[in-house]
């Protein structure tokens, strides 16, 4: 612990804020065309919700970056069930989360997530956290792209120790998988929870490199994608898989559950799901297609990092 008895949500609040504005303004500049609709609501207790989309734009079909600032007598169990310790507290939590998706199927989705609580009691100590990251979902795999991806991963978090990248990577591996279908979402990336470790000032300096690592770490990816030809058959794959992110997002986000919970707004709740989907029943890929390919050599973990002798690192053409 540093000594700081009640950290400071305003501080947190302040910096999510203009990293919202920032983000924004990168994937617009990126997108070339279309512009975020933005909104600013008053909650109870001095909250905030600002959720900003963007829509049809030439190279962003969607995107959605959501700030929030809640407060309340109770936290609902999405956030409890697992931390009985905080029930009959009233707590304050502040977060940033977006999700892109691509119009070309060539380009991956993006998520991040950083957010911070804090758990009061009169008789007691607060009880405060920070949980978040980042990970990559594509619909036609690059070795090229989940490399930068993990690189600048790791890159966020060598300030704070050699074991933080592999400890989260890890981590985010084994949350963002579909259950049902024993299956990853995607490339995987960071993912931290319950964390106050070290103290406040330090953790807040982490979700910070993690949030400032965001945009270096998914725009070359989105720039080097968005104008790669493709035919409607990639289209329809990649409306395909985008039901995985659904199922996903519906059945085990925990920050989806938390919203629902909280009575949170359902527009901005569901802003992550993507525009156009589709099911197909008992779908299989062809054998040895590029669409066989996701599943085999991309999503399941793996160590990005290091050389593979079994795939092509250099390949660049589907």
């Amino acid at each position: 612990m540093d000594g700081e008895k009640i950290p400071s949500v305003s501080r947190v609040r302040s910096y999510l804020l203009k990293k919202q504005d920032e983000i924004c303004r990168g994937l617009e500049a990126e997108d070339g065309e279309a512009r975020f609709q933005c909104l600013e609501l008053d909650g109870e207790r001095g909250g905030l919700a600002r959720p900003r989309c963007l829509e049809d734009g030439p190279v962003l079909e969607k995107a959605a970056v959501n700030f929030s600032h809640t407060r309340g007598e109770s936290l609902p169990k999405a956030a409890t069930e697992t931390r009985p310790e905080l029930a009959g507290r009233s707590f304050q939590a502040v977060s940033l989360s977006l999700i892109t998706h691509p119009r070309n199927p060539f380009a991956p989705t993006s998520h991040m997530n950083v957010r911070f609580f804090v758990a009061s009691r009169e008789d007691k100590d607060p009880i405060w956290w920070f949980g978040g990251g980042f990970d990559l979902t594509p619909y036609y795999g690059f070795e090229d792209d989940a490399r930068h991806w993990h690189e600048t991963a790791r890159t966020a978090c060598s300030p704070f120790g050699d074991d933080v990248y592999p400890r989260f990577k890890k981590w985010c591996d084994d949350y963002f998988v579909i259950k049902h279908r024993k299956e990853a979402r995607g490339v995987g990336g960071l993912f931290f929870d319950d964390l106050n470790e070290g103290g406040f000032e330090r953790c807040f300096q982490f979700l910070q490199s993690i949030a400032d690592h965001y945009l270096p770490a998914y725009l070359p990816l989105l720039s080097r994608r968005k104008n790669h030809p493709y035919s409607d058959a990639h289209r329809q794959f990649q409306l395909y898989r985008r039901g995985r992110y659904v199922e996903f997002n519906l059945v085990y986000d925990r920050g989806t559950l938390y919203g629902l919970q909280a009575g949170g707004r359902i527009e901005s709740i569901l802003a992550s799901m993507p525009p156009l989907v589709r099911w197909i029943y008992d779908w299989s890929p062809v054998a040895g297609s590029e669409e066989e390919r996701l599943s085999k050599d991309f999503l399941r973990p793996r160590d990005w990092l290091t050389i593979d002798d079994n795939v092509d690192v250099n390949r660049e053409k589907p």
